[in-house]
């Protein structure tokens, strides 16, 4: 019996700059933390000569070719995995399609297991680029690199997308009481509406790859708020902080009408009133969750309930995925 597991995100600065369309040509960068919410993968041999894959559905099959969960199988076959004879579950704290990079942490939590299966070690930026490899080269996904890789690493870290693929990995330079502080005021609330992250970012995507001028200044403007966060960071600033994610947010929605919509808005606006300093929607927009710095917790926490949205507490994951036990 193999369990690993696989955390999942929130970006807190410069999201939109880790897609390929636009690092290529001007280098991304962003900020993101791993949370301690998960995506668990166990992985067994079975009794019998079958392939058994439990996820929102149960497959039972005969040769991995057969398997129709597109990443699951890419996994098996990039790993040379020749069994076929295993059991294969995954379990998620959050549910798919809420913006915290659940996709690339159940590929890095997978990839880990498999890993483990063939007594290899793997470290985190193999990891991160064997994940990045299923989802954006062999599945052609319009989507970035920092899921994958904030999963694999766990931690809040740096990330410098360089125009060659290469990706640069830096810890934030964040003094423990700013540490502290930065968790104990970020909240983040569940909108009900879930969505597919490829969808809206197929937009961007296509966009950038046409050099849209409106864009691309756009992902620039993002990219140096990126910098000004990594500084309030770095100097305790969580106030300036939680301005330049107002002013991400207003940005975020420009690049799409997908992004927001009345209802998002409204919470957005009440929360303004009621104890927020800053906040946003969380990954590519849509749905999902809505993050808040907040001067005063209680009161924002009042507020949202009225409204009805489910508060989703958490800390930072410094673990990055593991394997949680084998037998």
């Amino acid at each position: 019996m193999i369990i690993t597991r696989s955390p999942l995100r929130i970006s807190l600065g410069g999201g939109g700059t880790d897609l390929p369309s636009y690092y290529r040509q001007h280098e991304g960068f962003l900020i993101a933390a791993a949370i301690d919410k998960y995506v668990y993968i166990t992985l067994h041999e079975a009794f019998q000569k079958e392939i058994i894959i439990k996820y929102s559905k149960t497959e039972r099959v005969h040769a991995i070719d057969e398997i129709q969960h597109p990443i699951i199988r890419e996994a098996l076959k990039l790993l040379d995995i020749r069994s076929e004879n295993f059991e294969l579950a995954s379990l998620a704290d959050i549910p798919a399609g809420t913006g915290l990079g659940s996709s690339s942490s159940f590929t890095c939590a997978l990839l880990k297991a498999l890993h483990t299966y063939n007594k290899s070690f793997v470290k985190p930026d193999d990891l991160a680029e064997e994940a990045c490899h299923i989802e954006m080269d062999l599945l052609r996904e319009p989507i970035g690199k920092q899921d994958q890789y904030i999963s694999a690493f766990g931690g809040i870290n740096c990330f410098t997308f360089c125009k060659n693929d290469q990706v640069k990995t830096k810890e934030l330079n964040i003094s423990k009481e700013t540490l502290y502080n930065l968790e104990d005021h970020l909240l983040l609330f569940f909108t009900g509406f879930s969505r597919s992250a490829s969808n809206v970012l197929k937009e961007q995507d296509d966009k950038s790859k046409k050099n849209d001028t409106t864009m691309i200044d756009n992902l620039h403007f993002i990219k140096d708020l990126g910098y000004k966060s990594k500084i309030a960071f770095e100097h305790g600033d969580l106030e300036e902080f939680a301005s330049l994610m107002n002013v991400h947010w207003d940005h975020k929605k420009q690049r799409s009408n997908a992004m927001s919509n009345d209802r998002i808005n409204s919470w957005y606006d009440i929360a303004m009133k009621n104890g927020a300093l800053g906040g946003k929607l969380i990954g590519a927009g849509g749905g999902g969750f809505l993050m808040f710095y907040a001067e005063d917790n209680k009161r924002l926490r009042k507020a949202m309930a009225r409204e009805g949205l489910q508060e989703v507490r958490f800390r930072f994951d410094f673990d990055g995925s593991k394997v949680v036990t084998t037998s």
